[in-house]
């Protein structure tokens, strides 16, 4: 699939997933910007896809702070001349019983996972319709977007909103052409889902590796998640093959949740 002409910005780009799918994006030919909390690990992300020939940009911006979302695409579309594909990959895991929850660790699993693709969503359909065409809207939503797990009661509300927010904003943003979807990884061999095991480790007096190797012992398909694995698809959701889909929140796991 072709993404040859193209601009993305991906949010949460320094490492895991958002790595794994600002660096697909670039081998289908688009150009990227990248966009972390943190400056270390862009720039390295940045590097890569020099070498495979594509441009890219970097800027540093909290994606629970609305302005310095807008402000990352601002960016993004100037240095890239072009904004064409936004994709709301960043947010943080909670791991622990409803009962503990704190109305902090609530607000900044919101204000990330929740808050941060609103404010991508309003920050690129602005963009989009300045630039005077459609565009795509990609969101990270999850297995715990479809079924609620336990010990991950508030992570799991968090991505039931996100597909919430993907099927309105699909809706309202039809007419313009722009398609909002979402894409919900399983058990992904990443840093996140080793903070997780460790996490149920803690709670639940089970040895480290334990939990995760549950998880991947329930995969269909008989092993972990890759990133490559999610960005395989945000590609297709990218490109052209995907351009009568919209509103949905595909499930990319392996076969772990069936819907």
């Amino acid at each position: 699939m072709s993404l040859h002409g193209k601009v993305a910005l991906v949010t949460g780009a320094a490492r895991g997933i958002g790595r794994g799918i600002a660096l697909r994006l670039a081998r289908d030919g688009a150009d990227v910007g990248l966009v972390d909390v943190r400056s270390d690990g862009i720039e390295a992300v940045a590097a890569e896809i020099a070498e495979i020939g594509c441009k890219a940009t970097t800027f540093v911006a909290d994606v629970s702070d609305r302005e310095q979302v807008f402000a990352a695409v601002d960016h993004t579309a100037t240095a890239l001349d072009g904004f064409d594909i936004m994709v709301n990959n960043a947010g943080i895991a909670l791991v622990g019983p409803i009962a503990d929850v704190t109305a902090e660790q609530v607000g900044r699993v919101w204000d990330i996972n929740v808050n941060g693709v609103l404010w991508g969503i309003q920050a690129a359909a602005s963009k989009f319709t300045a630039l005077g065409h459609g565009g795509k809207i990609i969101n990270a939503s999850s297995i715990a977007g479809h079924d609620g797990f336990g010990m991950l009661g508030v992570y799991s509300a968090s991505k039931f909103a996100v597909r919430a927010l993907t099927q309105a904003a699909a809706k309202e943003y039809a007419a313009v052409g722009i398609t909002v979807n979402a894409y919900c990884p399983g058990v992904v061999g990443t840093d996140m889902w080793v903070e997780i095991d460790k996490r149920f480790a803690e709670l639940t007096g089970a040895a480290e590796g334990e939990t995760y190797a549950k998880f991947v012992g329930g995969i269909a398909l008989g092993r972990a998640e890759t990133p490559d694995d999610v960005a395989g698809f945000v590609s297709y959701l990218a490109g052209p093959d995907a351009d009568y889909m919209t509103g949905q929140a595909g499930l990319i796991d392996g076969g772990l949740v069936y819907r």
